[in-house]
């Protein structure tokens, strides 16, 4: 299988950290911001959405959306519940992720790394996206204050899922992690998983 994966981002990271993860081999292209190889990938018509990750299968179909990739390779793994309620709670993570948590909290991230989007980090939005990302990560430490895992007691795709933007959003982001220990000790097992790689490694 074939990755197309942007290095800096948290949607190619949740990929690349599930590979790892489940012992799953990838055919890796490194496709960052403004490189030869992103502009490559887009005129071969090897993203089906324009954008990364995709994962191109053995059999020539290209899967497209970090969390459709996640539940193809999460599959029949241990990542995947055998329960289908625990999989619909799953799944519903993995939705807010994408829906609410995203939008925030990796926008912040991006907004404040990437050169080519400081024109848009004006002072009012960094405060509003500070604001709601706080919120959201109350969400995740509310409901961690009272398990281990995100669903279930063992870790799943939600985990994998949402880990990726929120292990870097103090670092990356400017939230203030300390106000969530919860979240906290949750990044600490899934940075325990064996198997787990860094988002550079």
């Amino acid at each position: 299988m074939r990755l197309y994966s942007m290095p800096s981002s948290g949607n190619s990271y949740k990929v690349r950290l599930l590979a790892a993860l489940t012992g799953q081999s990838l055919d890796r292209v490194d496709c960052e911001y403004g490189s030869a190889a992103l502009q490559q990938a887009k005129d071969q018509g090897a993203l089906p959405f324009g954008k990364l990750p995709a994962l191109r299968l053995d059999d020539g179909t290209t899967l497209a959306e970090s969390n459709a990739i996640l539940c193809y390779l999460g599959e029949g793994t241990a990542y995947w519940p055998a329960s289908r309620t625990l999989r619909a709670q799953m799944l519903g993570w993995m939705f807010w992720e994408q829906y609410n948590h995203e939008p925030v909290i990796a926008v912040r991230q991006a907004l404040v790394s990437y050169p080519h989007r400081a024109a848009d980090a004006t002072p009012d939005r960094l405060a509003d996206l500070l604001d709601r990302g706080h919120a959201l990560l109350s969400v995740m430490e509310n409901h961690l204050a009272t398990q281990d895992w995100l669903v279930g007691d063992a870790a799943s795709l939600a985990d994998i899922c949402l880990y990726a933007y929120t292990h870097s959003a103090g670092a990356r982001g400017g939230f203030d992690m300390n106000r969530f220990p919860a979240v906290r000790g949750w990044l600490a097992r899934v940075a325990a998983l064996p198997g787990h790689v860094t988002i550079d490694g």
